[in-house]
């Protein structure tokens, strides 16, 4: 039999389940009639899942007598913008859902931040479901409730808090991943036990090659405590202002690198990559951790097939994109710095440190 994993994610009336199970997607049916989904359903996905998977979840859907509206976005991070949440509300309003409709995320990050946002504000709150369908959505961006869409200056600077009713996960449908995206995932489940988890980074040292080849049980396991860690996280700080931030390791130079990248010389896990690598390093830089929690990470983002060297961007283009981030509180860049594998600590960072750790990293 097939083991089913859940996690809870206790936010007192907002709480809800994820449920982890091989073969999910062919049963999705019977999982949406399980969560009270009625009538009809729109299922928000982009053009390369929906080859691979809307006729599956659509007829599923149909055989328990749901009736399913598909919204096709194109795909990438080039969808989240204002435009792409107003091609959504306009089927939303035109198939005449209401609040008490469902919307489902069939995707991977963008179509999961779309979608929420989208559902977010449609008749100010409509019930969400996520169907996580990249290791990125599955192990991060589905668990939480953080939606939104990028601005020309930032990455998710226009957005909302706005929990799923359930997020639900079939670690088969990986497979269908390009390999580049894969690998880009792996950034987001390494940094889970560089936070909050020495043993699970042990874990990912030791079994990386078979995570690499996709083995069905490291696969799941890595799933199941990826989104346990970050359940954890969310239900101790829902909105992000305190022990949230941990979450963010290796995303203030990670998002800038993205920015910098116009969204395309980087996919979102591959900057985030060297943001763990680079983000160690400025720690190292101003006594924070010690050189070898510095290439434990090194070493372990190169065996993830990841990049860890920073493109040739001046500092003070990337510091500049940095303080376009969401993260920058009274025009202070706040960084997450680790300590020691399994602990970090939250600190602002000042652009002369940055500027001379920038030098002494590109010359060494």
């Amino acid at each position: 039999m097939t083991p089913i994993f859940t996690v809870p994610v206790s936010l007192a009336e907002r709480s809800y389940e994820i449920t982890i199970r091989a073969g999910l997607l062919e049963k999705l049916g019977s999982e949406l009639k399980h969560h009270a989904v009625q009538r009809k359903v729109a299922v928000v996905t982009d053009r390369r899942v929906a080859r691979h998977y809307l006729k599956t979840v659509s007829e599923t859907i149909k055989r328990y007598g749901i009736e399913p509206v598909p919204i096709i976005l194109d795909p990438g991070e080039r969808s989240k913008t204002l435009k792409t949440v107003e091609s959504v509300l306009d089927v939303l309003a035109r198939h005449r859902f209401e609040r008490s409709s469902v919307l489902l995320a069939l995707g991977g990050g963008v179509v999961g931040d779309v979608a929420g946002f989208a559902a977010s504000i449609y008749q100010r709150g409509m019930s969400y479901i996520q169907v996580p369908t990249t290791l990125v959505a599955q192990v991060d961006s589905s668990v939480g409730g953080k939606t939104g869409v990028d601005h020309r200056l930032g990455k998710n600077l226009i957005g909302s808090f706005f929990q799923p009713r359930a997020v639900l996960i079939d670690p088969l449908v990986l497979r269908t991943l390009p390999t580049r995206e894969w690998v880009a995932g792996l950034a987001e489940v390494i940094k889970y036990g560089i936070i909050a988890d020495a043993s699970f980074f042990s874990y990912l040292q030791r079994y990386m090659p078979d995570l690499l080849s996709q083995a069905p049980i490291v696969v799941s396991t890595v799933v199941k405590r990826s989104c346990e860690i970050k359940a954890e996280v969310v239900s101790a700080d829902e909105r992000e202002s305190d022990r949230r931030r941990i979450l963010n390791y290796g995303h203030t130079i990670g998002h800038a690198l993205e920015a910098l990248g116009g969204y395309q010389s980087l996919v979102h896990g591959e900057a985030v990559g060297i943001g763990l690598v680079q983000e160690a390093d400025l720690a190292c830089f101003q006594g924070w951790c010690s050189h070898e929690v510095v290439e434990g990470i090194r070493r372990i983002v190169k065996a993830a097939g990841l990049k860890d060297t920073m493109p040739r961007w001046t500092p003070s283009k990337i510091w500049k994109a940095m303080l376009h981030d969401k993260k920058v509180s009274a025009g202070r860049v706040i960084g997450v710095w680790p300590t020691r594998i399994g602990e970090v600590h939250i600190a602002s960072l000042e652009k002369p440190v940055f500027d001379r750790w920038y030098v002494a990293s590109q010359s060494a």
